[in-house]
């Protein structure tokens, strides 16, 4: 035959030993599509994301310019800002107590005071539509929707900042910039810049100065900034342009959709091994159909190349389905992620994800389908004269082969979807432990249950048990799938339950669990005493001081940051320190190296200091070297004489750096003081007498931002077990898949068994035994590599102490193993019903 009709034979022969199959087939592809449609959802959403970015890029901004700074802007900057004329709109934003004074609530929020028409793109939308045109005319305020629900005010009522009062001109519904989970962490409220109170920016009060530009001119922002960033940067002012915030904003969304799509390749690669499962089943079944294909003069190849076919087959039709499917499906993202993103997402048909879609599904279909192929390359046409012939010797370099072309497989996607290289390879890495591991627990299973057979146990349990280990068993399969999937779910419920209790163990026991900041030094005693006339402790009150780092042994900050020959300029050189002085070390501090000082001499030649790990790193500086400090325009020489590592977890006045007393006792400064309440009630009262008292004076309330935090970290497990459910479907997929394909196997077992009396009630406890080790093994696998992987992440991630929850991970377990059992039962219904005759006949 030439090629073509050896092509014809082939396609030929393909469709017609699959007559019978069809229905059977459909099934085993279907672990593949959810994988497929995972990628291809995530992906198009991705893309329609990507699309919507660029076209409200604008909007983002809100203008063409913006220049941001910490602090007021000096005379250099202010006559940048008049050179570059155009519309100009300016904010000051900065953390403030917001007080109702309708029932006194009061809740620390974010106030933006403005002047101007910002935004120039885009708009703040507000309930009635009007206030936010009006309010600035009216001396009004602007307040997020969340304080109006939490304290039960409306528009008309009133709000107070500091010494002034507003009037409640509407509801803040959506700002530029800000996302709803950004607005939840911290509540917004806007005033106008004219009417606010300037005491609130008293010394040690954090704001943000940021000047916005709208240009008619049509200039060329990018290359205007080009040649102005470096004045600007010398001042430590940023600025954000439409193209630049474009680019941040494509970043950040691009890795999230990408490691979205990195959870979904599990469901993928799941899906891959029900297909090498049920290619292998398949392919057994038809050993002897391709021993009398050989019989009659086929040759390997073509005899091979016809199951190939099928394999390439049922991996289109998979990607075809789970393409159509992942289409449908990306219609619901934008709803599940709407808090996290800046824009509203209209979704359509990108074809480029469809088409990655197929070709990775399709790719990864037929490299697990050809692991199984292989064997019928070997088939001995003497398999249908005698059935003691060996049919699936497998050639080993082949299988090397292809083993590889898999690890290189998942170790492209991993990096191709991953932000840097070396995430990608971690991630891969990651999958290939979990795999390695499920496999080697089953493997151990499989052989232990053997070699400890328990013989003592009756009947039902010792057949039920043995299936873990005969011939044709699913102890691989379903410990990969159910193990794998019980694995992704348990680890982001025990991170999240870790990341929770981190704050909870913060302002637990005696710790304290409120600060109060921005207290001057006349405020320091009135405040005490309001804390102590409510029965809460002072448990500290701590100086702080304002400083940057003017020399680093001998070189100055411009010096090391123009010096290009790998000096080191980071953070740690350009940032603002706030430090502080005492004689002692907290509970939260340990000594690392060095002598901690905790008092001088007023006129001492040299000054010791005591710095944290992190920033000597940063710094590259090491003990007796020489820092130079700027305290607000007067140098101080120090040396380092100690390291500390702080736990910044706990509830602390923690500091990157600490001064003896007697030396900056006179510098100014202000005060932050730590307190503990026992009640909600008692820390509200705390709050709207010092707001009452000390409008500038502001307070944190740990037990608020464990709730904050919960709601905000419940919506993004949402998201990420919403991906992870694909990998818990595609995982009951391969287990019904399994189910079925040992179907008839199961069926001769029960005939055998009735033949020799046993009853329907002990072939279905077999089975339920059976299902019951399958799902308990299954899934302790899985808990216990989940608690493995989060002890590993609070360790090394997170530092932080790791919650087993073992409560919740026993009713998984629980949970995990009934389903097995449900399903595994429900598919092998009617069993014990079949006929005798009809085995035969198929074993004939």
């Amino acid at each position: 035959m030439n090629l073509m009709q050896k092509i014809r034979w082939v396609l030929g022969m393909a469709w017609r030993d699959s007559r019978g199959s069809r229905r059977r087939l459909l099934l085993f592809i279907s672990s593949m599509v959810l994988g497929v449609a995972a990628l291809v959802a995530i992906s198009s959403f991705g893309e329609n994301l990507k699309d919507a970015v660029d076209a409200e890029a604008m909007t983002l901004l809100g203008a063409d310019l913006s220049i941001e700074s910490r602090s007021p802007f000096g005379n250099e900057v202010e006559a940048i800002i008049d050179s570059l004329g155009g519309d100009q709109s300016r904010i000051v934003s900065f953390a403030s107590m917001a007080y109702f004074p309708k029932n006194g609530g009061t809740r620390l929020s974010t106030i933006r005071a403005q002047e101007g028409a910002f935004p120039y793109y885009g708009a703040v939308e507000t309930s009635p539509p009007e206030a936010a045109a009006n309010y600035m005319e009216n001396a009004d305020a602007l307040v997020d929707g969340e304080l109006i629900e939490q304290f039960g005010v409306a528009v008309g009522d009133s709000v107070k900042v500091g010494t002034r009062t507003y009037r409640i001109a509407g509801e803040l519904l959506k700002t530029p910039r800000e996302s709803a989970a950004m607005m939840m962490l911290s509540p917004r409220i806007y005033i106008p810049l004219a009417e606010m109170d300037t005491l609130l920016l008293t010394r040690g009060s954090l704001a943000d100065f940021e000047v916005y530009f709208k240009f008619d001119d049509g200039r060329d922002v990018e290359g205007m900034m080009e040649s102005l960033g470096p004045r600007l940067r010398a001042q430590n002012v940023g600025f954000d342009t439409i193209a630049e915030m474009q680019r941040e904003w494509n970043e950040g969304l691009t890795n999230l959709y990408r490691f979205l799509n990195l959870v979904g390749f599990i469901a993928l690669l799941l899906g891959g091994i029900g297909i090498a499962s049920a290619v292998h089943v398949y392919i057994k079944q038809r050993i002897e159909t391709v021993a009398v294909l050989r019989c009659i003069g086929a040759q390997s190849m073509p005899t091979f190349a016809i199951y190939l076919v099928q394999a390439t087959a049922m991996g289109l039709l998979a990607a075809c389905f789970g393409s159509l499917i992942g289409l449908g499906v990306q219609w619901l993202l934008p709803q599940l992620l709407a808090d996290f993103l800046p824009v509203e997402v209209t979704v359509s048909i990108k074809w480029i994800p469809v088409l990655i879609g197929l070709a990775v599904g399709l790719g990864v279909s037929l490299l697990f389908a050809l692991l199984p192929l292989l064997s019928v390359k070997n088939v001995s046409p003497l398999l249908t004269l005698r059935k003691s012939v060996e049919a699936t010797v497998t050639s080993s370099g082949w299988r090397y082969v292809i083993y590889g072309m898999l690890g290189l497989a998942i170790l492209g996607f991993s990096i191709a979807q991953a932000p840097m290289w070396q995430i990608g390879l971690a991630y891969a890495g990651g999958i290939f432990v979990v795999f390695g591991l499920l496999a080697l627990v089953a493997k151990g299973i499989v052989f232990f249950s053997r070699k400890f057979f328990p013989s003592s146990w009756p009947y039902p349990w010792r057949q039920g048990f043995s299936n873990l280990f005969r011939p044709n068993n699913q102890t691989v399969i379903l410990m990969l799938s159910l193990g794998l999937g019980t694995f992704l779910i348990a680890t982001l419920f025990l991170v999240q339950q870790t990341l929770l209790n981190q704050i909870q163990v913060a302002g637990g026991d005696d710790r304290p669990n409120m600060i109060l900041f921005d207290i001057q030094p006349d405020q320091l005693e009135p405040v005490t005493n309001i804390v102590e006339a409510r029965a809460m402790p002072v448990i500290d009150r701590v100086p702080i001081i304002t400083m940057r780092i003017a020399e680093v042994n001998g070189r100055t900050i411009d010096e090391i940051k123009a010096d290009t020959s790998g000096g080191r300029y980071s953070w740690a050189h350009r940032r603002e320190y706030r430090s502080s002085y005492r004689d002692y070390l907290s509970d939260a501090e340990t000594l690392v190296e060095g002598e901690f000082v905790g008092e001088v001499a007023v006129d001492a030649d040299v000054i010791p200091i005591s710095i944290e790990e992190d920033v000597s790193n940063e710094l590259n500086v090491a003990l007796g070297d020489e820092i130079v400090w700027d305290v607000q325009g007067v140098p101080i020489t120090t040396q380092i004489s100690s390291v500390r590592k702080v736990d910044w977890q706990r509830m602390e006045t923690n500091f990157f750096v600490l001064f003896p007393k007697g030396v900056l006792e006179e510098a100014p400064q202000f005060f932050v003081m730590l307190t503990k309440s026992d009640s909600d009630e008692q820390a509200g009262q705390l709050q709207s007498a010092i707001v009452a008292a000390h409008p500038n004076v502001s307070s944190v309330d740990l037990k608020l931002i464990l709730t904050v935090f919960d709601s905000i970290y419940s919506r993004i497990s949402f998201v990420l077990e919403f991906t992870a459910l694909f990998s818990i479907l595609t995982g009951v997929i391969v287990l019904i898949s399994a189910v079925s394909i040992s179907r008839f196997q199961r069926i001769s077992e029960s005939v055998l068994l009735k033949t020799l009396g046993a009853s329907r009630s002990q072939v279905i406890k077999i089975l339920l035994i059976e299902y019951l080790f399958l799902g308990l093994f299954a899934a302790l696998t899985g808990i216990l590599l989940a608690l493995a992987s989060a002890w590993l992440l609070s360790f090394f991630v997170f530092d932080t102490v790791f919650v087993p929850a073992l409560g919740t991970m026993l009713a998984a377990v629980v949970l995990v193993t009934a389903l097995t059992v449900a399903v595994g039962m429900f598919n092998s219904r009617g069993i014990y019903a079949r006929p005798p005759l009809e085995v035969l006949r198929a074993e004939s």
